[in-house]
């Protein structure tokens, strides 16, 4: 999920350390239940879709999991929670996967819930009309490449024996298979979805999930959810959630702003606020903060030259003085990064594997820049979305790259769709500020969406519909994320996981991370109880309810 984490603050307060402390907060009210109804207010900007065939960043990913509900959600310490899936059988070879899905769903337009449901879904994604940037994670179900390049109409690998019953054929072994469904994309749509392309759907999807639709998304301005009184399992407590779009130069600050006027109910922060605000609501039990599933790191464009080899890219991250910018300017709120996968990833996280990234060293950097081509006077394109309150440190990275390597760092700061759209052109080149945040719990959603060759998904003009927007493709990196999916025990399976992040994030260097993934929220416990980040790092609003 590609986020988009709040971080405003001053360049200048790069060269200053601030102190500060982490610790938990959020509501410990003993009326955890509470009376139910009301409406809780927040910000986003403009998603890119809320249609699961292509919400992809955390705004439309926040819309389409409370619209939609599917086999498997995740607790948010990365648990996997069965919803409508009541069963599964894996075959021996890892390669069959039979679902009993939960009878007596519907919609919230009356259809069935059924494993058609789910077909129709699951199709409708990969269809190369679609065009979708969230196809990857069915690559490994047979018909995959038919469906995606045009040649078939219908998902080989996907059948139904009986109405709630779906078989799942693989092309080789998945045994974390199940984990990939409870990203939005799997998610069942009823007959009235029709294809991607039908914009009604598009702006007002149907779904099964705890909220629905009240009218239709009115973009750069607001969607409004309702509570679905006909869902299939727990019903939401809320009567209404009113999402307001904001402008996407500066969110994170209107955000904060509206939470002190008391327009929204929950807020991220421009990172000089930060501190300010932990000491003003962290006693009024109205901070939250949490070490999420998710990094935030550097794409650099592995086929465009100045960066199209390993030791330019290794220059680039021995130049970043990771701890300056998490001390000074991050407050001490961000903790730098070693690694691609988070710690949260207990099996596999390797702290340090990005040697590069462990401390900056300026020797080294220009000695890979000697080596990588990268002579001073070298212009680097640096891309970021704007409203995500990033502008002052990628300013900070800059004159860094500046002083030690002395390129030429051009700023490039669009809306988040503009940056997502630039990224994917053929023939883009620098960096790009990036954040990913798990879609589903296990390091095959960090390793195989970034990394693998089959995640670049280029369509006839060579733009790159998958995530690996850096292009990074090395045939034995592929092998070793085949060899992890298909080895059933978990222990063999991490190992196979790391040697692929060892290859691609150090030998390589194909990402260059920054920044581990803690989130920092406002909410109003003063009004509402039971409000916690979910594994997506958004509210969790189906749990949510008033005072």
């Amino acid at each position: 999920m590609r986020g988009a984490t709040s971080a405003k603050w001053v360049v200048g307060a790069v060269i200053v350390a601030m102190a500060a402390t982490a610790c938990g907060g959020g509501d410990d009210s003993k009326d955890s239940a509470g009376k139910g109804g009301g409406t809780f207010r927040l910000g986003i900007t403009e998603p890119t879709a809320i249609d699961p065939y292509n919400a992809q960043e955390s705004e439309g990913a926040l819309v389409a999991h409370n619209l939609f509900t599917g086999l498997y959600s995740a607790t948010p310490d990365g648990k996997l929670k069965p919803e409508l899936a009541e069963a599964v059988q894996t075959s021996d070879d890892g390669k069959t996967w039979t679902f009993k899905i939960k009878s007596g769903t519907k919609f919230s337009n009356g259809e069935v819930v059924d494993a058609e449901a789910f077909i129709r879904g699951w199709t409708r994604v990969v269809a190369k009309e679609s065009a979708s940037d969230v196809a990857y994670p069915f690559d490994g179900i047979n018909g995959y490449k038919e469906l995606n390049g045009g040649t078939a109409t219908t998902f080989a690998g996907l059948s139904a024996p009986d109405a709630n019953t779906l078989k799942v054929e693989l092309s080789a072994a998945d045994f974390e298979f199940d984990k990939k469904t409870v990203h939005q994309a799997f998610s069942p749509v009823p007959k009235a979805a029709g294809p991607a392309s039908n914009k009604a759907y598009n702006d007002a999807p149907i779904g099964n999930g705890p909220f629905k639709m009240e009218g239709s998304w009115q973009h750069n301005k607001s969607i409004t959810l309702v509570r679905n009184d006909d869902y299939g399992f727990e019903k939401a407590k809320l009567d209404k959630v009113e999402i307001s779009i904001l402008n996407a130069a500066n969110g994170a600050t209107l955000e904060y702003q509206g939470f002190q006027s008391g327009q929204f109910d929950w807020a991220r922060m421009p990172t000089p606020q930060q501190s300010v605000a932990k000491a003003k609501y962290e006693p009024k039990k109205q901070w939250i903060e949490a070490d999420t599933s998710g990094i935030n790191y550097l794409v650099a464009f592995n086929e465009t030259a100045p960066l199209n080899n390993p030791d330019a890219r290794k220059a680039i991250s021995y130049a970043i003085d990771r701890d300056a910018i998490a001390k000074g300017v991050f407050q001490g709120l961000q903790k730098p990064a070693t690694s691609i996968l988070p710690p949260s990833f207990a099996d596999t996280y390797q702290d340090g594997v990005c040697t590069s990234c462990v401390k900056q060293d300026k020797d080294k950097a220009k000695e890979y820049a000697a080596k990588g081509g990268l002579k001073p006077g070298t212009a680097i394109d640096f891309g970021y979305n704007t409203g995500g309150g990033h502008e002052e440190w990628v300013q900070a990275v800059a004159q860094q790259l500046k002083d030690v390597l002395g390129l030429e760092v051009k700023l490039n700061g669009k809306p988040f769709k503009e940056a997502l759209a630039q990224q994917q052109t053929k023939g883009t080149s620098g960096l790009w500020r990036s954040a990913w945040g798990a879609d589903y719990p296990t390091p095959d959603n960090f390793l195989f969406p970034l990394l693998d060759s089959g995640s670049i998904n280029p369509d006839e003009s060579g733009k790159a519909l998958g995530d690996n927007r850096g292009r990074y493709s090395n045939p034995k990196f592929d092998e070793l994320i085949t060899q992890a999916r298909g080895t059933k025990d978990p222990a063999a399976r991490a190992k196979l996981y790391q040697e692929a992040e060892k290859l691609a994030v150090d030998t390589e260097q194909a990402v260059i991370p920054l920044w581990k993934r803690t989130q920092y929220r406002l909410a109003a416990t003063d009004k509402f109880t039971n409000v916690k980040l979910d594994f997506f790092e958004d509210p969790n609003l189906a749990e949510i309810a008033a005072k």
